[in-house]
């Protein structure tokens, strides 16, 4: 009896100890990050451009020339003769093609949205065509094989993954992006050695590769100061600055020295 006494005795203080304390607190929440105030959109009514051409100073390299023995569909496809490089390719006008010309600083925190329309690089009579490309970052890269032999698609980035994948002749497309800006990325053929192209990616859309008369044109810049960079291959980079006011219309040409 004594035993059963003391045992209802302490269960009667265990409940009242425990009637006695309060409940801890339950833990703050961790507050959301706050979210990243959007850059103001661009006012079409006040945007500026930027347009120009690429000279080639000096005197017209010869081409170098490409051999395509090693595989003899390579060599059908263009009469079984050497073809040119498009290393340098110096217009009838005296103009640089395959020069990436685009803004290099002066947009400040500006986020622009991917393009839905993917960049395309095709692979073309054992060539990546074209030779240069401009891509933003996060919008889709289609790579096609319009060749009837396999390719091997291997871009060389150091800011992006690295990838090497084997197309065969007339597959499917294959569709990568690139997350990071980068200048640029060098793509290779590991079973054609001789094909090579590049792809560089910004992170806007204020960019061009300049063609068969060497021009470019970057449409829609706000009002500001910017740094305007032109790249080539073989003879690497160069800058202007330049201001634009609302509605204004600036010429910035580049020459790049030949040898």
């Amino acid at each position: 009896m004594k035993y059963s006494i003391h045992v209802f005795l302490l269960t009667v203080v265990l409940a009242i100890v425990a009637c006695g304390k309060s409940e801890a607190p339950a833990p703050a929440e961790t507050p959301a990050p706050a979210a990243e105030t959007p850059a103001a959109a661009i006012d079409e009514a006040t945007a500026a451009t930027v347009m120009g051409k690429v000279s080639f100073a000096g005197t017209k390299p010869t081409p170098k020339k490409i051999r395509m023995d090693a595989e003899k569909y390579c060599t059908e496809q263009h009469s079984g003769k050497p073809i040119d490089s498009d290393e340098v390719v110096v217009n009838d006008n005296g103009t640089l093609a395959n020069v990436f010309v685009f803004v290099k600083d002066g947009l400040g925190d500006r986020s622009f949205p991917a393009p839905s329309q993917p960049v395309v690089l095709d692979q073309k009579g054992c060539v990546y065509t074209p030779h240069v490309v401009g891509a933003m970052t996060g919008q889709s890269v289609d790579v096609l094989n319009s060749d009837e032999t396999t390719h091997n698609v291997h871009p060389q980035p150091k800011n992006n993954p690295e990838w090497n994948i084997s197309q065969p002749p007339k597959a499917e497309k294959i569709t990568k992006t690139f997350a990071r800006e980068e200048l640029p990325i060098p793509v290779k053929c590991n079973v054609h050695p001789w094909m090579k192209s590049y792809i560089l990616v910004v992170k806007h859309p204020f960019f061009g590769v300049t063609g068969a008369d060497g021009s470019f044109t970057l449409k829609g810049l706000p009002p500001g100061d910017y740094t305007i960079a032109a790249w080539h291959e073989k003879y690497g980079a160069s800058e202007q600055k330049v201001t634009l006011t609302a509605k204004d219309s600036k010429t910035v040409d580049f020459s790049f020295a030949g040898n």
